[in-house]
C-alpha cells in the first residue's frame, strides 16, 4: 500500500521535473517566447482540475479515474464515454514518451536504431510493473532523485551564466511580452505546455492501492501540481534567457527538438546540453513511462472490471497484486504504435496533439461531473467548491481546447464517434454500463 510521499513521487515522476526540456522549443514558438506565461496559465487551469479531482475521489475511492467518476457522479453510459475519451490519452502516452526517449538514445548512439531503444524501454518497464507496486514505488523514487539533481545543475550552471552576461540577462519577456502577447496565441501554447502536467491525475489511478484515505489522494495532486509548476516555470524562464537566437526559433520552430539544449550549452558548454539531453531520454523513456504504464494498465483493469472491455484485463496477479494481463497488453500497444509513429514523418507532433486534446476532453468531463453529483445530484450548498472551481476549470479548458491543433480536434472527435458506435454495440449485445458497487458508492455518500 501507498503512503503520501510515495503517491507525491509517482505524481511528480509521471509529470517528469524535466519534461519540459524535451517540448521547449515547441511552446517557446507557439507562445512567441513567453514559455513561462504558458506554463503559469497550464498550471492554474490544472490547480482547478485538482480540486475536481479531489472532490470526486472523496464521493468514490476507486481505480479508473475519470471513468469512474463521471460514470458514477453522472451515468455510467457518460462514464464509458469519458473512459473511452481518456483511454485515448492513456493508451498513447506510454506510446509517445518511448518514442522521444528512443530518439534521443539513437541521436546520442546512432548505431542503435530507434525501435531497439523503444523495445528496449518497454522491456524493462514492464518487467519493473510486473514485480508490484511497492517495487514501482522505491524504483520510481530513485528515478525521480536523479532529475532533481540534473536540474539542480542545470539551474545552478544557467543562473551563473546569466549573472555573468551570458544570454540576455534578467527580463520578464518569458512571462509577458507586450509586443507579441494575444489571448490565442498563448493559450495554443497552454495546448503543448499541459503535456508536461498531465501525470498528476494519474495519482487517482492508485485510490485502491492508497492506505491513507481518499483525501489524501487529493493532497498528493495538489502537492506534486504545485511542485511540478514551480520547477517548470523556473527552468523555461531561465532557458528563455539563454536562447541564442529567440528570433530564429520563433520563426522557424524546433523541428529537431534541441531548442533546450542549445540554451544549455550557451550556459554551460557541451556537457550540460549532453547531460540534459540523456537525463531527458532516461527520464521519458524509462521514469515517466514506467508510472504512464502504471496508469494505463489500471484504467484497463477498472473498465474491463465493470465488463466494458474484455475480461482478461481484470485478471490481478496473486503474487504481486497488479493487473498482469493489463500491464502485458499496454507494453504491447506502446510497441505497436510507438514502432508506426517512428516510421512517420509527424509521428511525435501527431502524437502529441491527440493526447492533448483527449486529456482536455476528460477533464472538461470531470469539472461536469463535479457539478452533476454534488450540485444536482446531493443539492450540496458548497456553490464555491462544487460550481464556481469546477466551472472556471472547464471554461479555461474549453478555451484551451477551441485554440489546440485543429487535426488533434477532428481525430479525437473520431475517436471519440468510435467509442459512441462501441456504446451502441454494448447495449444491443445486452452489455449497457454498470459500474460495480454503483449502489453501495453513491449510497455511501449520501
Amino acid at each position: 500500500m501507498l503512503g503520501f510521499r510515495d503517491l507525491v513521487f509517482y505524481g511528480l515522476l509521471f509529470m517528469v521535473p524535466i519534461a519540459p526540456m524535451g517540448i521547449f522549443g515547441g511552446v517557446f514558438q507557439s507562445s512567441g517566447g513567453m514559455v513561462a506565461l504558458a506554463y503559469v496559465i497550464g498550471m492554474v487551469a490544472m490547480v482547478f482540475t485538482a480540486a475536481s479531482y479531489a472532490q470526486m475521489v472523496k464521493a468514490f475511492p476507486l481505480a479508473g479515474s475519470v471513468y469512474n467518476y463521471a460514470g458514477r457522479g453522472i451515468a455510467p453510459p457518460v462514464g464509458f464515454l469519458a473512459g473511452w475519451a481518456v483511454l485515448l490519452d492513456y493508451l498513447l502516452v506510454p506510446s509517445l514518451l518511448y518514442l522521444i526517449a528512443a530518439v534521443a538514445m539513437h541521436a546520442t548512439v546512432p548505431a542503435v536504431p530507434v525501435w531497439a531503444w523503444l523495445v528496449g524501454y518497454v522491456v524493462v518497464n514492464t518487467a519493473v510493473n510486473l514485480l508490484g507496486i511497492r517495487t514501482t514505488a522505491r524504483f520510481t523514487s530513485v528515478m525521480l532523485i536523479g532529475q532533481l539533481i540534473v536540474l539542480a545543475i542545470f539551474m545552478a550552471v544557467a543562473v551563473a551564466a546569466l549573472l555573468h552576461g551570458r544570454g540576455r540577462g534578467f527580463s520578464w519577456e518569458p512571462l509577458f511580452n507586450a509586443h507579441t502577447f494575444t489571448w490565442p496565441l498563448v493559450f495554443g501554447a497552454v495546448s503543448v505546455a499541459v503535456l508536461s502536467f498531465l501525470g498528476f491525475d494519474g495519482i487517482s489511478m492508485l485510490a485502491e492501492e492508497n492506505r491513507g484515505g481518499p483525501g489524501q489522494i487529493g493532497r498528493a495532486m495538489a502537492a506534486a501540481l504545485g511542485l511540478a509548476g514551480l520547477v517548470f516555470i523556473a527552468q523555461t524562464w531561465v532557458a528563455a534567457l539563454l536562447v541564442p537566437d529567440p528570433a530564429g526559433l520563433i520563426t522557424n520552430g524546433d523541428p529537431d527538438g534541441v531548442a533546450f539544449y542549445d540554451a544549455a550549452r550557451a550556459a554551460g558548454g557541451g556537457w550540460l546540453a549532453t547531460l540534459c539531453a540523456v537525463a531527458t531520454a532516461i527520464a521519458w523513456g524509462i521514469a515517466n513511462s514506467l508510472v504512464a504504464q502504471v496508469a494505463t494498465s489500471r484504467l484497463l483493469y477498472a473498465m474491463a472490471r465493470d465488463r466494458q472491455l474484455p475480461g482478461f484485463l481484470k485478471t490481478v496477479s496473486r503474487r504481486s497484486g497488479v493487473p498482469a494481463n493489463a500491464i502485458v497488453l499496454t507494453a504491447f500497444l506502446s510497441i505497436a504504435i510507438g514502432l508506426y509513429m517512428a516510421w512517420r514523418s509527424d509521428g511525435i507532433t501527431l502524437l502529441s496533439s491527440l493526447i492533448n486534446f483527449g486529456a482536455l476532453t476528460a477533464f472538461m468531463v470531470l469539472h461536469l461531473a463535479v457539478v452533476w453529483h454534488y450540485v444536482v445530484r446531493k443539492r450540496s450548498r458548497n456553490l464555491f467548491v462544487h460550481l464556481l472551481v469546477p466551472a472556471v476549470g472547464f471554461a479555461i479548458l474549453g478555451y484551451v481546447a477551441v485554440n489546440a491543433n485543429v487535426a488533434a480536434q477532428r481525430l479525437a472527435l473520431v475517436w471519440v464517434g468510435v467509442g459512441v458506435v462501441v456504446l451502441i454495440g454494448l447495449y444491443a449485445a445486452g452489455r449497457r454500463p454498470q459500474l460495480s458497487g454503483l449502489d453501495v458508492q453513491v449510497g455511501a455518500q449520501s
